[in-house]
């Protein structure tokens, strides 16, 4: 059977659960480093050390990153735009929750949706996917109009950060964008996650000289904790499980799973940090997750 209708098994079902919740938590572990570590140097510190597994996975799958395939304008593109989302990403977290910051950033499967219809051949919305569009966008403007600060996000500073990761939101559209729109679309998956990382350092390392960033003294094992599970199990380990699992599955079918990546970003941010979740901030949850549903259904 073709990989591209190939039904999802049990263990693919479970793997792409886990995955989903591993990059829910993934918002939650930056946050969570924060007091030892800041937010561009984490960033600076993840791309770094999920490069160097990078190029472990790929020698040891046999994959060829640095061969000749026209793919290094539209590569460099991808990175820049992968590394300007990160920024926007690790600036706003420490303005908003985590719970929060979830929700804003995974409209970029929305932003995809609707300038793919335009710009990507064979990518038209059906009736479905456009009131899925309705929804999702209805509930991030009901999470804009309902503001919260926490014990650890600054009063009035919460709409900042939430602008801030719906613009990393954009950025992470546009990164997909570039990649099924150019020659990328045609490279293996891990040298266009090769392109992202490698292009994001020196990006992410010149934000955090502008912003002033650096250690300032040696982090508490909690912090260490939590940036190598970014580095290491995030980037490192269950990207390459992804890529996996494309190669023998569905692309389509796993991805009808990412609409729980939200749900497990907020669940995250309420058990593990305590954020509170109100009934206005609920109900945008809930609107962005139909949304995303919908939009991935087949048209």
């Amino acid at each position: 059977m073709s990989p591209h209708a190939r039904p999802l098994d049990t263990l693919a079902t479970v793997t792409v659960v886990a995955l989903s919740l591993s990059w829910g938590l993934n918002q939650v572990a930056i946050k969570a480093a924060l007091p030892d570590i800041p937010p561009l140097v984490q960033g600076v510190i993840r791309s770094s050390g999920a490069l160097l597994m990078l190029f472990a996975w790929s020698w040891a799958r046999g994959v060829r990153l640095f061969s000749r395939d026209g793919s290094l304008l539209p590569g460099l593109a991808a990175g820049l735009l992968f590394g300007v989302e990160f920024v926007m990403v690790y600036r706003g977290l420490p303005l908003t929750t985590a719970s929060r910051a979830t929700i804003f950033l995974y409209t970029a499967p929305l932003f995809v949706a609707l300038i793919g219809s335009r710009v990507l051949p064979g990518e038209r919305l059906g009736p479905s996917q456009w009131l899925g569009l309705g929804l999702a966008f209805a509930g991030v403007v009901v999470a804009f109009g309902a503001p919260q600060a926490s014990a650890t996000t600054p009063a009035g500073s919460t709409l900042v950060g939430d602008a801030l990761l719906l613009i990393a939101g954009v950025g992470w559209a546009a990164t997909t964008l570039v990649i099924k729109g150019t020659r990328l679309v045609h490279a293996a998956p891990e040298k266009t996650l090769g392109y992202q990382l490698a292009v994001s350092i020196p990006v992410l390392a010149v934000a955090a000289m502008v912003f002033g960033e650096s250690l300032t003294a040696a982090p508490r094992p909690g912090a260490i904790g939590w940036l190598a599970y970014q580095t290491v199990w995030v980037v490192g380990i269950t990207y390459g499980l992804w890529f996996a699992l494309v190669k023998h599955y569905s692309a389509s079918r796993l991805s009808a799973f990412t609409f729980l990546t939200p749900l497990f970003g907020v669940a995250a941010g309420h058990v593990v940090l305590g954020e509170a979740i109100d009934w206005p901030f609920a109900v945008a949850a809930a609107l962005v997750v139909a949304g995303l549903v919908l939009v991935n259904r087949p048209r």
